[in-house]
């Protein structure tokens, strides 16, 4: 008596297709799960075994081996519960196993037979459409509004192990609420963040974010505390054109691979803001089975590091290669798995210890001011493209300063920038490769003569200056300029000042 069905499995981004084979056979009673499997999968033998009978229905006294083909796969978490057990009731003969082949199936049971939610949907809900044969997925209720989100997916959600036994047995679909219901539900909702304008004064820390914005430059805050930095970071991500499909879903999907994901902040850029006391595994991502850190959390997003210095260096460093490649590779012995990590990096600092440098109740030394701004290498650091102080308000500036402009002002001059480099470019000024810089970012005679002053005075390497470029096509683009002048290059390299100590 055998029964065979079909799940996926996680293997960093994808899902790879798995056959579950459940083998009734004669002998003294056993349960035995073979295929690699870990902990979580060899424990759904008891949440199985329960949930068949708390169902009503007989868990047959057989020798039982359920096969999780392919073997060399790893396969992990309880994505697996429903399958096994829908195969051990088709072997046994209590269900029909005649449609199996056109479904796949994911879902935790719990003791009673309720389906669980599971982590991992949306990648396993892409996966299913990109197959030759595309197949249906019956998955649990509550992780439907999420694989909805996969127009082309034919979706089943159930609340229960018997209400997926009554599809097959009587017919009875499991879905309780339309797909279109779901799908209208969560595209409807906007995004929501917090305004601009409720930061005061800061023009120059304003016109930065613009331009890191409008140019998908990473971003430096330094200064004292209290002076809005968080404030800025929190009111960056709404300054971004909106996420269109291919990128939300992106988005989502490696959200979806930590539980992590939403289906109330669909299309809403993420904004995330890990501890400095985070290690290098929960940044860039890593572990025995290799899940996603941080970076990879803020795919398309923003991913904010205040008090940077107090950051271990060595956690630090890790971020070099993804600032540039916009992706991470976590190797293991048994595999290897690869994260996308295209994300705007902002991170705040104090200038010194106490954070109050060149005020009278600042007693920081010298030594150890260079002590603290030097736990950021100049490597990273030269990745940064803007570094903008941001210092504290005068008496004037905080009690009657004016409302600055509102996000949705801001937002349009950054759409507007960043339509004329995809149509020039087909990608943003930050991601400019040396030779492209060439052709879209030369300046004008006055601005070329500028450059060359600042190469020769200020010591640039060569990555400093083709950032300067980028930050000068960038700032040109605000504008709707053709040419780099020398007030765009002249703005550019304000812009990649070293850290102040005064």
């Amino acid at each position: 008596m055998l029964a065979v069905l079909h799940s996926r499995a996680l293997t960093g981004m994808q899902a790879p297709l798995v056959s579950v084979e459940a083998h009734l056979a004669n002998g003294l009673p056993s349960f035995t799960i073979v295929g690699l499997p870990e902990t979580e999968v060899k424990e759904a033998r008891d949440r199985v075994r329960a949930a068949i009978q708390n169902s009503g229905f007989d868990f047959p006294a057989k020798r039982i081996t359920v096969n999780l083909a392919p073997a060399d796969l790893q396969k992990e978490s309880g994505r697996f519960d429903l399958p096994i057990a829908l195969g051990i009731l088709a072997a046994s003969g209590q269900i029909s196993a005649e449609q199996f082949p056109a479904y796949e199936f994911i879902g935790e049971l719990s003791l009673t037979g309720a389906l669980l939610p599971t982590r991992g949907v949306l990648p396993i809900a892409l996966a299913l459409t990109r197959s030759n044969a595309p197949r249906r997925l019956i998955l649990p209720q509550e992780n439907a509004a999420e694989a909805a989100l996969v127009q082309a997916a034919e979706i089943y959600p159930a609340a229960s192990l018997l209400q997926v036994a009554a599809h097959f047995t009587a017919g009875l679909n499991p879905a309780e609420k339309s797909l279109q219901r779901f799908q209208a539900e969560v595209r409807n909702i906007l995004p929501n963040y917090p305004d601009l304008a409720e930061v005061k004064g800061q023009m120059q820390a304003r016109r930065a974010l613009e331009v890191a914005a409008a140019g998908g430059h990473h971003l430096l805050m330094l200064g004292p505390p209290g002076t809005g930095k968080s404030m800025l970071a929190q009111r960056f991500a709404g300054l971004l054109p909106p996420l269109d499909e291919r990128q939300a879903l992106e988005s989502a999907a490696v959200l979806s691979l930590t539980g992590a994901f939403d289906a109330q902040r669909w299309r809403q850029r993420v904004l995330r803001n890990p501890h400095h006391t985070a290690s290098a595994v929960a940044l860039v991502g890593g572990g025995g089975t290799p899940r996603p850190g941080e970076i990879s959390l803020a795919h398309h997003g923003v991913l904010f590091l205040d008090e940077l210095p107090e950051f271990d260096r060595r956690v630090l460093e890790v971020l070099r290669e993804p600032l540039e490649s916009g992706r991470i590779t976590i190797s293991r012995a048994a595999q290897q798995a690869e994260f996308p990590a295209r994300f705007q990096l902002l991170a705040a600092m104090n200038p010194c210890p106490c954070g109050y440098l060149g005020q009278p109740r600042c007693r920081c030394t010298p030594d150890q001011v260079a002590r603290y701004q030097g736990k950021i290498s100049g490597p990273l650091l030269d990745r940064i493209d803007i570094r903008i102080e941001v210092p504290n308000l005068s008496e004037a500036e905080l009690l009657h300063a004016a409302p600055g402009e509102a996000t949705a002002a801001v937002a349009a001059r950054v759409s507007q920038a960043q339509t004329l480099q995809l149509q020039r470019q087909d990608k943003l000024n930050a991601h400019l490769e040396p030779g492209e810089l060439e052709q879209h970012a030369q300046p004008d005679a006055a601005g070329e003569k500028l450059a060359r002053s600042a190469i020769n005075q200020l010591g640039l390497s060569a990555r400093a200056y083709h950032r300067i470029l980028k930050l000068a096509r960038t700032i040109a683009d605000l504008e709707a300029a053709v040419s780099l002048s020398a007030s765009h290059i002249g703005e550019a390299i304000q812009y990649r000042r070293a850290l102040a100590q005064h």
